[in-house]
């Protein structure tokens, strides 16, 4: 497709236009490499800065996501979470038919902050075991996730390898533990650096984050979690009756 130079609409736009039709004609497939900005410029001979424009419009509008020193890539329709079952990240991403994996960034036993101890209803210098993973789909990192666990709800959890287990089948396999409820609160801001990092974004570059709240009966809360999750990979779903 030739974009037209003395068309009204913005050599930008028609560019995005034109990679838009060729991802809907199948010509890329979803996590395929896009053609290099130089190479683009110079296929439909615009500048880079053309280029660059069009692509931030097509990453901002979730059609495409950037990996930090690999390029910039098709997306799939985004992962779509209704926030109705109680689940956790491993059983949602096989549920899609995709491959989850983890990767364990930390995994310690820590004394209660006051702050801390205040959500988890301990006293404070308790043991609490943190966990910090970065979750992964089909090798894709979509979230960083740590949770915050009283230790003596789960004595000997960090035994476990949490790279390739699910923390709620140990929750409830090892030590009898049924989820009963969980609240949730979620908010948008931009990614910091640690974040870009970890996630394989190109700044400036939104997450969800989102605080969750898991409870086992007697209204006992087991898990207090943070997340950030890819805000062009992934959105929430809500069911009101």
């Amino acid at each position: 497709m030739k974009l037209r130079r003395e068309a009204p609409t913005p050599l930008y736009l028609q560019l995005k236009n034109a990679l838009v039709a060729d991802i809907g004609a199948g010509q890329y497939k979803p996590h395929q490499r896009l053609l290099s900005e130089r190479e683009l410029g110079e296929k439909f001979k615009v500048s880079r800065m053309t280029v660059r424009q069009a692509l931030n419009e097509m990453i901002r509008e979730g059609i495409l996501y950037t990996q930090v020193g690999k390029g910039t890539f098709v997306s799939e329709s985004k992962i779509d979470q209704q926030l109705r079952n109680l689940t956790g990240f491993s059983q949602e991403i096989s549920t899609r038919g995709a491959r989850p994996s983890s990767k364990v960034l930390s995994a310690q036993v820590v004394p209660a902050s006051a702050h801390m101890a205040a959500i988890l209803n301990v006293m404070q210098g308790a043991e609490v075991i943190e966990l910090s993973r970065l979750r992964l789909s089909n090798e894709l990192p979509l979230c960083i996730e740590v949770a915050h666990i009283p230790h003596y709800l789960c004595p000997n959890l960090l035994n476990n390898d949490f790279s390739h287990e699910s923390l709620y089948r140990v929750f409830e396999k090892d030590y009898g533990h049924r989820l009963v409820r969980a609240e949730q609160a979620m908010e948008a801001s931009l990614a910091n650096a640690r974040e870009l990092e970890l996630l394989q974004m190109t700044p400036p570059a939104s997450v969800l984050r989102i605080e969750r709240f898991t409870y086992i009966p007697q209204d006992i809360l087991l898990e207090y979690v943070t997340s950030a999750y890819r805000g062009d990979l992934y959105k929430f779903r809500l069911t009101l009756q």
